[in-house]
Order: structure tokens, then C-alpha cells, then sequence
């Protein structure tokens, strides 16, 4: 069986007092208008920690410091050549960070973030998500299911897989 060369990222489920998530709204260029909401995060550096890389993503993208070490709550692997550029596909891992509500701003300039896709940030309520009906799409596709989950039933022992 041929290696499967796959991104590292790690992923901050952001809930604040309302548990509203806070997502990214990136602008993928292929297929051109395609719009996904998914959580901040992003890749894990050579030798650096998951845990490291998730401070440095918020820090850089939402303008979040995290002081403790938040529980991994969700795993995802998606194999599918293409879906991150040089790529066989992705693994997330997710951490649960709760905090109070505040204006996401990160130390990239918009320029920056615009390199990375990103193009805006915003709090979701589940039920908003769950009631979506334009053209963009979220990551998880499902994302209503474990985000519900987890607010409903708290941290789970261990990482629940997730699916595209």
C-alpha cells in the first residue's frame, strides 16, 4: 500500500458563555467560490507540539492566549488528494477552549490572513448552524452533530472521530 502523505493541523473549538463556536471563513481558490467555516487552527510546524501549534494558530488568528492545556475532543482524517495543497489530505486533532466573548482579532494582518484563505471570523450559534441553508459549507460537513454533542454531554473521554 503507497504512503499516504497527510497535513498535521490541530483546531480550537472556541465556545464562549453562549456556547456559540467561533469559526473562519475561509475562501478556498479551487473550486473558485467555495466558502467553508471551520474552526481556527491550522498546520503543526517541525518539531513543535500539537498543543504548541494550537497556541500559536489562535494567537495568530483570533487573537486568543490559552494558558492551560485544553482537552482533545475531536478527530478527523480526511484523505482526499487535493483538499490541502501538497497533500494526500488532512488530520485535525480538535481542543475544546472556553472563554468569554471577545472581538477576534490575531497578530496576522489582513494580508496575511488572506494568504491563509482566511477572509473573516464570526461567532455561530449551533442553532444557526444547524439552520444554514446558503452555499457555504462547514468543516466538519456535519459540524451540528459533535458541536451538540459536546455542549450537551461535556467533554468525552476520549477524541470522537469525525468524518468529512
Amino acid at each position: 500500500m503507497p504512503s499516504v502523505n497527510l497535513r498535521h493541523s490541530v483546531r480550537a473549538v472556541v465556545l464562549d458563555e453562549d456556547n456559540r463556536i467561533l469559526l473562519c471563513r475561509f475562501a478556498i481558490p479551487e473550486p473558485a467560490g467555495t466558502v467553508v467555516w471551520a474552526a481556527p487552527g491550522g498546520g503543526i510546524e517541525p518539531g513543535e507540539t500539537p498543543l504548541a501549534a494550537l497556541r500559536r494558530e489562535l494567537r495568530e488568528e483570533v487573537g486568543l492566549a490559552v494558558g492551560t492545556d485544553p482537552p482533545h475532543v475531536w478527530h478527523q482524517e480526511v484523505v482526499a488528494p487535493g483538499h490541502a495543497a501538497g497533500y494526500d489530505g488532512v488530520i485535525n486533532d480538535y481542543f475544546l477552549v472556553r472563554t468569554a466573548t471577545f472581538t477576534p482579532r490575531g497578530t496576522l494582518s489582513d494580508a496575511q490572513l488572506a494568504a491563509e484563505n482566511i477572509s473573516g471570523l464570526r461567532w455561530w450559534h449551533p442553532r444557526d448552524v444547524a439552520s444554514y441553508t446558503g452555499p457555504d459549507l462547514f468543516s466538519p460537513r456535519d459540524l451540528t452533530t459533535p458541536l451538540t454533542a459536546l455542549i450537551t454531554s461535556g467533554v468525552p473521554a476520549g477524541p470522537v472521530r469525525l468524518g468529512l
